[in-house]
């Protein structure tokens, strides 16, 4: 069904302009540093100012569009709150830069403490529980020698310092934002505790829905045994009985678009066809490493390696949850998986 999807604003806004949406909520873009090369943000105006949903990662770029947002589309009013969907530094970075200057900050519980736990967490070097997780994963040799001595990213390098002092969101809850009443829904999987925003005939949808491309499952050195591929793919089945096909959805990147219970569906179904490869790969025992051609359609270089290495260990480690497959130490350190024989 490739026209299940339709995106009714094929253009997105211009860098320093937006583009309304729906009454008094615009649509904003910001650049970012890598492949994915842009985030989306939107203002909801209210009656004193602005709530702005997520807000782009720090740096002096970004500071240097929003003083040209704020002056332009945004008319010069002041972002009163800023509401953030999950952690992620692309999606919180400008927050504590809106707080200094009044706004206040409102996230889920366990993504307010990753982000400020993430941004006070600043590492010169990999961790030595960093360098176990890959070579547990069997990043080549050449490799591991090359991230053991680079500095590793650190959130405080995109996200501006995050003062103590948040307003919760829940499940369920209620919140007035732009005129509307949105309910909290809670997604998990990409991010834990990744907030959604659902009003007649909208939805904010952050990374946990979005168009054209698959949300970063990844299991990482903090908690390797974690298995967010089962909480992707229920946060998919319980979303689902939310979603109508009129809804507009405003993602975290790439375009809005109508048709979402077709893709929470479709999102579902890319996984489980993934696992589907991983099963009948795994009829010899495989490093994490070496599952990447049955897990990506393309070639994965050292730009997409670490962003790859957590997504194939989120796969392998569904599967060993569920008893299909084992793992055993080789000599080097590295996980072998297998398939249970039948």
């Amino acid at each position: 069904m490739p026209d299940a999807i339709h995106h009714p604003f094929p253009e997105p806004p211009p860098e320093g302009g937006a583009t309304e949406v729906a009454p008094g909520l615009l649509w904003l873009r910001l650049p970012l540093p890598m492949a994915l090369d842009h985030v989306n943000v939107y203002a909801l105006e209210e009656p004193e100012g602005w709530t702005l949903i997520d807000t782009g990662m720090h740096s002096r770029r970004s500071v240097a569009l929003w003083e040209r947002l704020l002056a332009g589309p945004l008319r010069g009013w002041p972002v009163i709150r800023v509401v953030g969907t999950h952690h992620h530094p692309d999606h919180i970075g400008m927050a504590g830069w809106f707080q200094t200057r009044g706004a206040s900050l409102w996230m889920t519980r366990t993504a307010w403490l990753y982000a400020r736990m993430l941004t006070l967490d600043v590492q010169e070097t990999p961790t030595p529980e960093s360098l176990a997780f890959w070579r547990h994963a069997g990043l080549p040799p050449d490799r591991l020698a090359t991230r053991a001595a680079e500095r590793p990213f650190n959130f405080a390098d995109t996200v501006h310092p995050i003062p103590v002092g948040f307003t919760r969101l829940t499940e369920g809850q209620v919140l007035r934002m732009g005129r509307r009443d949105w309910t909290v829904r809670i997604g998990h999987g990409h991010a834990p505790s990744h907030a959604t925003f659902w009003t007649d005939g909208l939805v904010l949808g952050g990374d946990q829905l979005l168009p054209g491309i698959s949300a970063n499952i990844g299991v990482y050195p903090t908690e390797p045994e974690a298995d967010p591929l089962a909480d992707w793919l229920d946060s998919c089945a319980r979303l689902a009985e939310f979603a109508r096909e009129d809804q507009l959805v405003l993602p975290g990147h790439k375009l809005p678009f109508t048709g979402l219970p077709f893709r929470l569906s479709q999102m579902a179904a890319n996984h489980q066809t993934a696992l589907d490869r991983l099963r009948a790969h795994l009829t010899v025992p495989r490093t994490a490493y070496g599952c990447f051609p049955a897990l990506f359609h393309r070639p994965v270089g050292p730009a997409e390696e670490g962003l790859a290495l957590v997504e194939a260990v989120a796969h392998l480690n569904y599967l060993l949850h569920r008893g299909e497959v084992s793992r055993l130490l080789g000599p080097a350190g590295e996980w072998l998986w297998q398939g249970q024989k039948a």
